[in-house]
């Protein structure tokens, strides 16, 4: 649930092209936590992870909360925007049939989920990345039910996969005494520990037709205000930080390994850590004029954890990087995801579609 920058770009594709012997479009299937969550925590509802009370979601669509952690899109909502890709929805959204999975993918992303199923534990109900592989392979049993098995096949093979956890990893595991993972490991063991999960994650996912896919590393995620508020000096946590970076050098090793051993496999591994990182190091030179505590507050209480309807607005939302404790501002969001557009060279694939705006905030000293 935060802002791991656990940052995924989706791969542009062409809107509406059709995989060979099958009529179905290519499509895309998200794997995260809450920087990538659409919704699936708004029906957990014993689970202490949700953004389903205003002021979540107050400048995308309706201004009603809609499951996002953030005040508007999520990174992933504007890259596949911008590519002209349709927006997968939630898996428990009520509305989710095989017919729309045909044609939008799913998004299995849960707030509080992590690498390991022990991360989170204390938000009582999330999707770990090993359940949402699990309820991934259930949609496969729908959609081989639907169309048949050879035509699944292919369409499972074509489409788009993004996994993009690992902060809560940290955050709400490994640096919380309450685990029995933070006295259990060290700095590198843990690490180590990840990288071999993961390896297995992704594996099974290659098993079961996944052949382009995206990790995403982690941001400086000791700068997020939580991480911040809980130093005496108001500064990143350094050794938060550098976990991260050890986390991505181990993970963009682990995808070159994986990309040559299995079969017929593009596999890519986004690090935006520098960009994320000098966003919040020099918030005017982007814009900004806050990145070290949220938009979102109750009053001088800190850490508010989340936002809630007696929560206090930021004056100028387009001016905070950060929305909440946790999680990116959409202005925030849109900026990285514009620069990771460009540093990994993606063209915006549907000509006919105009990108998704960004919304209209108007400055308020209320709501």
């Amino acid at each position: 649930m935060k802002f791991h920058l656990s940052l995924f770009v989706i791969i542009g594709i062409i809107f509406g092209i059709k995989l060979e012997g099958c009529q179905c479009k290519i499509v895309q299937f998200i794997f995260g936590d809450s920087l990538s969550d659409v919704g699936n925590n708004k029906y957990l509802s014993k689970s202490l992870a949700q953004a389903s009370l205003p002021w979540y979601g107050i400048d995308f669509g309706n201004g009603l909360p809609n499951g996002r952690f953030s005040n508007g899109r999520t990174v992933a909502d504007i890259i596949g925007d911008n590519m002209g890709l349709p927006r997968p929805p939630a898996f428990l959204d009520p509305s989710l049939t095989e017919d729309v999975i045909l044609e939008n993918g799913v998004n299995y992303a849960s707030g509080g989920g992590g690498i390991l199923n022990e991360t989170g534990s204390y938000f009582i109900q999330r999707f770990s990345l090993y359940k949402q592989i699990e309820l991934f392979q259930g949609t496969q049993e729908l959609i081989r039910s639907r169309v048949g098995k050879d035509k699944a096949e292919k369409f499972f093979q074509g489409a788009r996969y993004v996994v993009a956890l690992g902060s809560n990893d940290f955050i709400n595991n490994y640096l919380m005494p309450v685990y029995s993972d933070s006295w259990t490991y060290n700095d590198e063991t843990f690490v180590n520990y990840l990288m071999g999960t993961l390896r297995e994650q992704l594996k099974l996912l290659h098993g079961l037709g996944a052949r382009q896919l995206m990790v995403f590393g982690l941001g400086p995620m000791g700068c997020i205000p939580l991480q911040r508020v809980l130093s005496a000096s108001g500064d990143c946590q350094d050794r938060t930080n550098k976990l991260a970076i050890r986390f991505n050098q181990a993970g963009s090793k682990l995808i070159d390994e994986l990309q040559k051993q299995l079969p017929n496999s593009s596999y890519r591994f986004g690090d935006a850590y520098d960009v994320v990182n000098d966003v919040i190091s020099n918030p005017n030179k982007y814009g900004f004029q806050n990145s070290d505590s949220p938009c979102c507050s109750f009053g001088n209480i800190r850490p508010a954890l989340t936002c809630i309807p007696a929560s206090k607005l930021c004056k100028d939302r387009s001016k905070y990087v950060f929305w909440d404790e946790y999680h990116p501002s959409d202005r925030a969001n849109e900026l990285i995801a514009n620069e990771l557009i460009k540093k990994f060279g993606f063209m915006r694939a549907d000509q006919t579609n105009p990108p998704s705006p960004s919304p209209a905030i108007a400055p308020s000293s209320n709501h």
